[in-house]
């Protein structure tokens, strides 16, 4: 009985490999614009809007009181923070880009997720979502629950970083410098974003 062979893999006398067919798999799926028929949250759950003047790259905006947005405004080259309100910029200056923050706690990675549901419902001005920033609440490891609410949270943002503890911003220290490793990565992330 004659097998068949399959040309792509084998040649028939030798059995030796006679092409590969490469395999390329689909990218991740990304949430990076609104998505149509998504129900925006209750209106106590929204984020407010406010209007920014002059330039920021980029807008940086608190989900919640204590977020950290103006620590990482001070941080990030040209940054600004808007409190908590989406940015409205005049029509001339485009979408602005914005940075959502949290804290890694459950009522931070609450707020987050509802300024994320609406903005993922269009219930927000024109902006260009660069991602989410989670900025620990503790010192240590983030505990199992929160580590994995933050990364379903984290799933209807363009990108996501959680960016670790600094123990000199806790005691009113801001001259110490870049805090590490971790918030350089981030800041050339962000750097890399809004050019």
């Amino acid at each position: 009985m004659n097998q068949p062979w399959n040309p792509w893999i084998t040649t028939p006398a030798t059995g030796t490999l006679v092409a590969a067919v490469e395999v390329q798999l689909p990218p991740a799926a990304t949430i990076n614009a609104p998505v149509l028929g998504m129900v925006e949250p209750d209106a106590a759950d929204r984020l407010g809007c406010g209007t920014v003047t002059g330039t920021a790259t980029p807008w940086v905006t608190g989900v919640h009181g204590g977020a950290g947005e103006s620590r990482l405004a001070s941080i990030l080259m040209g940054a600004r923070s808007t409190d908590h309100a989406w940015p409205v910029h005049d029509a001339a200056s485009g979408k602005p880009s914005v940075l959502l923050v949290c804290r890694s706690d459950m009522r931070g990675l609450k707020a987050a997720r509802s300024a994320l549901i609406q903005w993922a419902s269009g219930a927000t001005p024109a902006v260009d979502l660069l991602g989410l920033a989670v900025l620990a609440d503790a010192p240590g490891k983030l505990p199992k629950p929160l580590r994995d609410f933050a990364a379903l949270v984290g799933g209807g943002a363009p990108r996501m970083w959680i960016l670790p503890w600094v123990e000199s911003w806790r005691l009113g220290d801001t001259s110490a410098g870049p805090p590490g490793r971790d918030y350089q990565r981030f800041a050339t992330d962000v750097a890399a974003l809004t050019t």
